[in-house]
């Protein structure tokens, strides 16, 4: 009987594709048996922001001082989507189900924005947009979260905006996901200069958003002063495009026109 040719072309083929079915097979069944839990980090991740943002806890913090879990301080907010062209609240739509981003995605759930619009570089904005609420006792907002996103120097820069209850002032700003440059770009983690948004005054007298990063900030007292934080070292697009990202979600563009029935008691 002829012996069988281990170096044969078939047999090197035979087991090539075996071993790459099996490794198929074991990846495909990783990624599904993970996902579940990939998902729950993915929710924790972000309302771990959420929360790092409004001044509930602290950047790198799984709980606040009093010993409350990011969960139990989470379950503090109203979770709301808002047809933004419209500031009015879409009740016929799931915010434990909608996907922003993917909306965003979709022609048919989402506009074109024009050059002179798309300051934040995003092409198209979605037509709804989620906010996270947290009423006081009397039932009065005081804190409202927006989450933003825009274009920076390597790729977009996504995070949330958590305002005062007077929906004019800035509790504080944090960015989950981004590709600056560490150090230079990527400061836009460091808890300083995250530390300048709180009381940022984020509108000016004529109610249109006023944010700006300087390099060199006006005099205490100004009336500039109330509207700017320093810009990032290094970091001029990526500061540029935080300045522009954050303007954008504040204009009639994004939340502008829901933040205004907001202040005037009628969304």
């Amino acid at each position: 009987m002829p012996q069988r040719n281990r170096d044969s072309i078939g047999n090197i083929l035979t087991v090539a594709i075996s071993v790459c079915l099996v490794c198929s097979i074991l990846v495909s069944v990783a990624a599904v048996s993970l996902k579940p839990a990939q998902e729950a980090n993915r929710l924790q991740n972000q309302r771990q922001n959420i929360l790092v943002a409004a001044g509930l806890l602290e950047s790198g913090q799984s709980s606040n001082a009093e010993g409350l879990g990011i969960n139990e301080l989470f379950a503090q907010f109203d979770v709301r989507v808002v047809d933004l062209r419209t500031g009015e609240y879409a009740e016929d739509i799931d915010p434990d189900s909608f996907d922003q981003q993917r909306s965003a995605r979709d022609p048919e759930r989402s506009r074109d924005l024009s050059d002179e619009e798309d300051i934040a570089t995003l092409r198209r904005r979605e037509n709804h947009g989620i906010v996270y609420l947290m009423r006081g006792e009397s039932g009065a907002v005081e804190k409202t979260v927006l989450p933003v996103r825009g274009m920076g120097l390597w790729g977009t820069l996504f995070g949330y905006l958590a305002i005062e209850g007077d929906l004019v002032m800035a509790e504080g700003i944090a960015f989950y996901r981004h590709q600056e440059t560490p150090g230079l770009g990527g400061e836009v983690d460091n808890p300083r200069w995250r530390a300048q948004w709180e009381g940022l005054t984020l509108f000016n007298d004529a109610g249109q958003p006023a944010v700006e990063l300087v390099k060199t900030r006006a005099p205490e007292g100004s009336a500039e002063r109330v509207h700017e934080v320093d810009a990032l070292a290094g970091a001029t697009l990526t500061s540029r495009g935080v300045e522009n990202l954050v303007n954008f979600w504040l204009s009639d563009l994004g939340y502008g026109t829901y933040l205004e029935k907001l202040r005037q008691g009628e969304a």
